[in-house]
């Protein structure tokens, strides 16, 4: 029996987190998910990742804007959420926009008469005087000013940008880009060249093979003559794709920000993560990620815009344990992802014990840090905020067997040790080992923070070969990110492994004996068991559990001391 009396917390319940079109074509099916007598009350909010909005790249994180994508999704479906007593978190993407923005596209196409000239970081404006102008239109900074700052990617983070008079300027650029060159016609040629036929069709046979081969216009070997207008035609006529970084000095930035943050929250937000913020501040020769004080001073005026609008605010960063980020995020008042437990339980299965678990669930209650944890998510399991917490040689040792079950490394530009993750479903990362995930779940939802659970952990998924082939280049971290069926959910729903996760998250979001203000005692016996026990009003969860076995015990009681929860897993 469970006790259903106590409403959940919508701030510190079980969260559902998935793109809209995970569990069926669309939202819509989400949210009739949610309200599927076998899911209902498992979850008190859903964390809906931002292909939600108008995006081109990334599955939702290059945002064009921030207007419902309605082919996946519609005002009906967030009103039908709230509705029925789900809260929402959505995303906020700080630091960069889609080059298919508004923004953008004014500018490139009004160019220096566009408003939005200083919305994106003019490069050459921000290095005036840190560096001298190259040939290519840019300016390379002074070495020493860039000896120490932190690229997601190799050489200077720039697209060069075409504007309508035919200067080039460059912008900055951390993340994606791509410039597209239109394939043109004999016909197109004709009309640019005093060409004949013959000659134009064996024109547009060369430029297009050269463009094919990823030749830039002035790269092409032309025909005499030609090379002059063919460039410009080429030019005139190219497209990006990319994420442009947004200039957070500029004051119609923060109106963008306003208004994005008045509009989420009018979409029934209460929690909005803030991805990429820690690279929006750029100061020159500094490290180019989470530079101080400037990063605390813009995230306390996005608390104030928040506050307005009722939002609670969740930065999103991953750094070591050892930098200690995670503790001032926190110590400062704001939420903050737990992205050492994903690890820490595949390291206390691996190793069998439960020390190292022991000493995080007892530094976060003590140090009241307000977290949202996870086992998978989106993107990859984190192993390198491990560092501090966790020797290296068992990091190694766990990525080694990651890999081993099918799992890939993620790293930047082959400089593993600089950054990485290892991308697979946490299922497979566990050895696809029913019980172990039923135990990392337990483990889970009685560490202090809010339980966030990523759709795919919840029915098992497998390692997703077949969709990294299909994404090609970048696109490992497709392997957990399996769309599934009405059908394929309604069938996946009979699954034991399935209802026992459900039947626990019934339990944690609704029993009162959990939250931050709830009284968490833990006692470690030997090195492979530990035992959680949460105590508030009058009720008592408890949880046992042996990382040397998976084996673990689950018990509720009511404050007349009936047992209204039970569940074990034994050998």
């Amino acid at each position: 029996m469970q006790n259903e009396k106590t409403q959940a917390n919508p701030l510190g319940g079980a969260m559902l987190n998935l793109y809209p079109d995970s569990l069926g074509a669309t939202l819509s099916e989400a949210a009739a998910f949610l309200s599927n007598d076998a899911v209902r009350g498992a979850f008190s909010a859903l964390y809906v990742l931002p292909s939600l909005f108008h995006t081109d790249l990334d599955r939702g994180f290059s945002v064009i804007d921030y207007g419902i994508e309605e082919t996946l999704a519609t005002q009906a479906d967030l009103d039908a959420i709230r509705a029925s007593g789900v809260s929402l978190k959505l995303d906020f993407v700080l630091n960069h926009a889609s080059v298919q923005s508004p923004q953008f596209q004014d500018m490139i196409a009004r160019g220096d008469d566009s408003p939005y000239r200083d919305f994106f970081i003019d490069w050459n404006a921000f290095w005036l005087d840190h560096g001298e102008m190259t040939q290519e239109g840019y300016i390379q900074p002074d070495a020493q000013l860039i000896a120490d700052m932190f690229f997601r990617k190799p050489g200077l983070p720039i697209l060069m940008v075409r504007f309508p008079d035919k200067t080039e300027h460059p912008y900055w650029n951390t993340f994606y880009q791509e410039i597209r060159y239109p394939r043109l016609t004999a016909g197109d040629w004709m009309n640019a060249l005093p060409l004949s036929q013959p000659e134009a069709e064996t024109l547009a046979q060369q430029v297009n093979a050269a463009l094919d081969a990823g030749k830039k216009p002035a790269g092409i070997d032309w025909p005499q003559g030609t090379a002059q207008i063919g460039i410009n035609a080429l030019e005139s006529r190219r497209t990006y794709l990319g994420q442009m970084d947004l200039n957070v000095k500029a004051p119609l930035v923060w109106t963008f920000y306003e208004e994005t943050l008045t509009k989420l929250a009018s979409y029934g937000a209460k929690i909005v993560r803030l991805d990429a913020f820690a690279y929006a501040s750029k100061i020159a020769g500094r490290r180019n990620f989470f530079n101080e004080p400037e990063t605390w001073d813009m995230l306390e005026r996005l608390r104030g815009l928040a506050v307005q609008n009722g939002l609670s605010l969740l930065p999103e960063i991953h750094a070591t344990y050892a930098e200690q980020t995670y503790a001032e995020i926190a110590k400062r008042g704001y939420m903050t992802y737990d992205f050492f437990l994903p690890g820490l339980l595949l390291d206390a299965l691996e190793t069998g014990s439960g020390a190292l678990i022991c000493h995080w669930a007892k530094e976060l209650k003590q140090n009241d840090f307000r977290v949202v944890n996870m086992l998978g998510c989106h993107d990859g399991i984190p192993l390198l905020d491990l560092r501090g917490l966790v020797p290296d040689e068992r990091i190694e040792s766990l990525i080694d067997t990651i890999v081993s079950r099918g799992g890939y490394v993620k790293n930047l530009y082959g400089q593993k040790n600089a950054y990485y993750q290892v991308n697979a479903t946490y299922f497979s990362a566990l050895g696809e080992g029913e019980r172990r995930l039923l135990f990392c779940r337990a483990v889970q939802l009685f560490m202090p923070g809010i339980p966030q659970v990523w759709y795919l952990d919840l029915f098992a998924g497998k390692n997703d070969h077949e969709a990294v082939s299909r994404a090609g280049a970048g696109g490992h971290k497709e392997i957990n990110r399996t769309n599934l069926s009405k059908a394929r959910v309604e069938e996946a729903l009979r699954m034991e492994i399935v209802q026992k996760q459900l039947k626990l998250l019934r339990f944690r979001n609704a029993f009162s004996a959990f939250g931050f203000d709830a009284k968490l005692t833990l006692t470690q016996e030997g090195e492979s068991v530990l035992t959680f026990v949460w105590e508030k009003d009058g009720h008592t969860a408890f949880l046992r559990v042996d990382f040397a076995t998976a084996v673990f015990t689950v018990e509720g009681i009511d404050p007349q001391g009936m047992t209204v929860f039970s569940m074990a897993e034994m050998e």
